[in-house]
This record gives C-alpha cells, sequence and structure tokens, in this order.
C-alpha cells in the first residue's frame, strides 16, 4: 500500500504540473503519454522494440553476472588473486560507462556483440565487488565441516559455498538489471537501429517528450514486472535461512 501510494503522489504532482505549465508539450499530461503507449502496444512497434532491448538486458546480464560471480568468487577465497587484480578491478570500476561503449563500437563494430559486450564488461565490476565482499564473509567453521567429510571441490561449491552466497547473488542480480537495462539504452541510442534507446534517439530529434516518456515509462514496466515476478521474490527466499535462524 505505501508503495502504491507512493505512485499516486507521483501522478498527482506530474498531472499538476502539465497543467500549469505554459508549453503542454514539454510536460504533456500523464494520460497523454498513456494514449502514447496504448497506441504504440496496439500498433506492435513497442512489443518489437522492447523485445530487442529485453533480448539485450537478458544477454548481458547473464554475462556479467557468470563472469562477476567466478571472478568475485575466486578474489574472495585467493588472497593472491585479490591482490594481483584488485587495482585492475578499481580501474574498471571508474572507467565511466560511455568510454567502454564507444571503445566497444570502435574496436569491434556497430553489432550485436559489441551492445552486449559494452554492457556486460560495465557491470561485471560491480558484481565481481559484491561477491567477493560475500566470499570473505563466508562461515569458516563449515568450510572445516567440508574438509573433515573430505567433500569434493563441486560438492563444497554446491552445498555450503553457494548456499551462502544466495543472499549476495540475489542482492547483485536485483542491483544489476536495474543498471545494466539503462547502459543498454545508451548503447542502442550511441549505435542500434532497433530498441527502446533507438527510439529515444529518434524522438529526441524531435523534441517529441511525450513518446520519450511513453517508451520509457513502457519499458520501465516491463523492468518492474521481472522485478516483481522473478528478482524480488528469489531474494525473499535466498534470505529465507536468515529469518529461519534469528
Amino acid at each position: 500500500m505505501p508503495g502504491l501510494l507512493s505512485v499516486l503522489a507521483l501522478l498527482t504532482v506530474w498531472t499538476v504540473a502539465s497543467q500549469l505549465t505554459e508549453r503542454p508539450h514539454t510536460l504533456p499530461a500523464p494520460w497523454v503519454v498513456a494514449s502514447r503507449i496504448w497506441s504504440l502496444a496496439a500498433s506492435g512497434e513497442l512489443w518489437f522494440h522492447a523485445g530487442m532491448t529485453l533480448m539485450r538486458v537478458l544477454a548481458s546480464f547473464v554475462i556479467a553476472m557468470a563472469v562477476g560471480i567466478a571472478i568475485g568468487l575466486w578474489m574472495g577465497r585467493s588472497r593472491g588473486a585479490d591482490q594481483w587484480m584488485n587495482p585492475l578491478l578499481v580501474i574498471a570500476l571508474n572507467i565511466p560507462a560511455l568510454v567502454t561503449i564507444v571503445l566497444a563500437y570502435i574496436w569491434i563494430g556497430l553489432n550485436e556483440v559489441a551492445a552486449i559486450a559494452a554492457v556486460a564488461l560495465n557491470k561485471i565490476p560491480v558484481v565481481t565487488v559484491m561477491l567477493r565482499e560475500g566470499t570473505r564473509a563466508l562461515r569458516p567453521d563449515l568450510d572445516d565441516m567440508s574438509a573433515a567429510f573430505r567433500m569434493t571441490p563441486v560438492a563444497r561449491l554446491r552445498h555450503v559455498v553457494l548456499p551462502q552466497l544466495a543472499p549476495h547473488i540475489a542482492a547483485a542480480a536485483r542491483a544489476g538489471i536495474s543498471l545494466i537495462w539503462k547502459i543498454v539504452l545508451v548503447v542502442e541510442f550511441l549505435g542500434r537501429s532497433n530498441g527502446v534507446g533507438f527510439k529515444i534517439h529518434l524522438l529526441f530529434s524531435s523534441f517529441d517528450v511525450a513518446g520519450v516518456l511513453a517508451w520509457s515509462l513502457a519499458f520501465v514496466a516491463v523492468m518492474l514486472l521481472i522485478d516483481l515476478a522473478i528478482l524480488r521474490p528469489w531474494e525473499a527466499r535466498a534470505n529465507r535461512w536468515r529469518r529461519d535462524e534469528a
């Protein structure tokens, strides 16, 4: 209920501001934007371009999570790896996303490989840091137990390490998906011929604020649905052992 009330408050402020402005085309009313979204959905244009953007988001997300988890686990378990790779990690965290995108397009070309690689490279350092810190917090007594029972490395990873890291992985996923889709829009804005970012680029050229808001809010709704239906329940399940322990 508080979440719904906050959204209603935002819509109220938006409505009042749109009615008070002397230039309605710079801040269209909510119903104008909603009508635009409906038209895009009815024509099928929304589904095609949102689908292309979602494909890039999911591909980048899977790559970033897989690589980031592996590197973070390695750095968290190995002091030597952490000492060698930490400077590179700090550098990667501070390279602007725009620079990575531009260089990927120059070095690889204006194609899907460059687009997805640029997004994944921007997210991997963030996942790595979160998983490294989570790995450092693993319980040493459980490591001792697994060694006493002579568990294989695979069994130890499955039954001891990953269950403890599940909350950190879920948190990295929720934080990552919101960051990734924003970077995907920049990638599409700069060098793709389809997707939500591409459409925003076209609408920006004609100063179509209603269109920009329509495309943006439509995709925000998609990402919100993914968060509510998949990521938030996953995070709650991953943290269930904390409540049981308490």
